[in-house]
């Protein structure tokens, strides 16, 4: 049986047409805050209850909470605050304000708390460091000065050019069910795939019922693969080498924090919405530079007993030329002289020279769809 949502209860914090028409012709009558695009798909995965049981952004409270228990203020798991910044607010606690994004209205929010914070501490508290080199750091230090919490109506999405590649929680419960998966093992990717990744997804299938591949779409770093490069090579992948009946595909708006540990739960949190029952954790989950170590984000689901959907910690793969195939460290007897590592950077390289990767490092066709963009990388 998949999952239940986290907390309990999937939150569905979407408006009748009448009622969006109503509050639209109204907005003027609002206070209004601007977001920027980050906080709007904050908002759609809160609206669309990804962020289950969030019904809007924390309150001072839970905000506390969160930083110092890595849980709500109800004793929910919850590791990575979801937050609205502001200036100092022409509003008070009890109004209804309109936030808004490119100009228009995506969403009304009761305001139930305005509080001050120390961002130095946000900082130290979610990434575990305050050098600004780091891209959350630096995310952080960018804020208003004030946070507004309270719960929220969501009026309007932002554009959304994968919108059929894009499915909310009820809907993969929904799927998940018409196809009998009980069990249901979640990959997050923010890259093309390459044979270590096709390796680890296999394994981990060999012990649920059902894959989903859940690419996040959405900022991303100068160098990183963009976000119709991913989806179209994992097209072809699904196309030639993963059976229909055991995996699918679907798209997920996300805005990454690169909080490695902390971020590997929230991962995992978001997964078991969508009805997942396990969920890959890979080396360096959410890592970014040398600011975690390479199984942090393995050991802090230790002290997530409760959180109710299950890690897979499945090793580095690697191919092995006495083997001749993709291992791992605790399946492969050779020595490291046998080895050849899949290295992104290596593989970019080699993309960006017109080289074609070993067919045992990347599939050829996979090769080609990224070949088939003039600019496969952000810039």
């Amino acid at each position: 049986m998949v999952s239940r949502p986290h907390g309990g209860r999937l939150v569905r914090r979407t408006v009748s047409d009448n009622t969006r028409e109503r509050i639209v012709g109204e907005q003027h009558e609002y206070p209004a805050v601007t977001i920027d695009r980050g906080t709007a798909i904050d908002l759609e995965n809160i609206a669309h209850g990804v962020y289950s049981p969030l019904d809007g952004f924390l309150t001072g409270e839970d905000y506390e909470s969160v930083l110092d228990h890595m849980r709500l203020s109800d004793d929910t798991p919850w590791t990575i605050p979801v937050l609205l910044d502001a200036d100092e607010p022409g509003f008070v606690e009890g109004d209804a304000i309109l936030l808004f994004h490119a100009g228009t209205p995506v969403a009304r929010m009761h305001v139930e708390d305005i509080y001050r914070y120390d961002k130095r501490h946000l900082a130290l508290k979610v990434f575990g460091t305050d050098d600004p080199e780091h891209p959350g750091v630096m995310k952080v230090h960018s804020m208003n000065d004030y946070l507004v919490g309270g719960e929220i109506e969501l009026l309007n999405e932002i554009p959304n050019e994968f919108g059929r590649y894009t499915l909310r929680p009820v809907e993969t419960r929904v799927l998940f069910r018409e196809r009998g998966w009980d069990t249901v093992v979640a990959f997050q990717t923010r890259n093309v795939p390459h044979t270590g990744h096709e390796y680890v997804q296999k394994a981990a299938l060999t012990f649920v019922d059902g894959l989903f591949i859940n690419p996040v779409l959405g900022k991303k770093k100068p160098g990183d693969y963009r976000d119709e490069v991913i989806i179209k090579a994992y097209e072809v992948l699904f196309e030639h080498y993963y059976p229909k009946d055991a995996a699918t595909l679907a798209t997920v708006r996300y805005e990454m924090r690169y909080a490695g540990p902390r971020e590997a739960i929230h991962h995992a949190i978001m997964r078991k919405n969508f009805g997942c029952t396990h969920f890959i954790v890979g080396r360096d989950h959410a890592g970014v530079g040398d600011y975690y170590g390479p199984y942090d984000a393995w050991k802090i689901f230790d002290e997530f007993p409760d959180l109710g959907i299950t890690p897979m910690f499945i090793r580095e793969a690697f191919y092995c030329r006495k083997c001749a195939g993709m291992v791992n460290a605790k399946i492969c007897p050779h020595g490291g002289e046998h080895h050849e590592k899949i290295s992104g950077t290596r593989l970019r390289r080699m993309i960006t020279g017109g080289i074609q990767p070993p067919e045992h490092l990347m599939r050829p066709e996979v090769f080609e769809v990224i070949s088939s963009f003039e600019k496969p990388f952000v810039e």
